[in-house]
């Protein structure tokens, strides 16, 4: 009997303690990041990516900068297989008219992929003219 009324003391003290306080003060306001719309809400879509013709490299900014994809980039890399190799090895690139990987990227003349080059969108990245800004800038007003 002691110690269930130990435990009820316990949890009764401990309830005391939980941080839940009554109706004091305002309600807090939350908003949400899609802004004051409501979920039945049907907004339009966001413009489509435009990617370069085929054919032209996209100029770089830097000396040694990484070219920059002038398509899609959402092929799959995995540790077992480079989607972009189906396209850009050296064997099948003249046939896809693909740029062939550079001889930095290889470790013997067969042009097997080093395993420093194997993640490309490490460094290359899909550049696209986008209509739609992803971030909101605010520079100048």
């Amino acid at each position: 009997m002691k110690k269930l009324l130990t435990l009820a003391a316990i949890l009764f003290a401990i309830s005391g303690c939980s941080g839940q306080q009554g109706a004091i003060g305002e309600p807090v306001n939350v908003k949400s990041l899609a802004g004051d719309s409501k979920i039945t809400d049907v907004r339009p879509a966001d413009a489509m990516p435009v990617y370069p013709a085929k054919g032209s490299a996209i100029e770089r900014n830097f000396a040694e900068q990484p070219p920059l994809i002038p398509h899609k980039d959402d092929y799959k890399i995995t540790k077992d297989k480079n989607s972009c190799l189906s396209c850009h090895s050296w064997d099948k690139a003249p046939r896809m008219k693909a740029t062939p990987l550079a001889k930095s990227h290889v470790i013997d003349d067969k042009g097997t992929l080093n395993g420093h080059n194997y993640f490309c969108t490490q460094c290359h990245v899909a550049q696209a003219e986008n209509k739609t800004p992803i971030v909101e800038n605010q520079y100048g007003k």
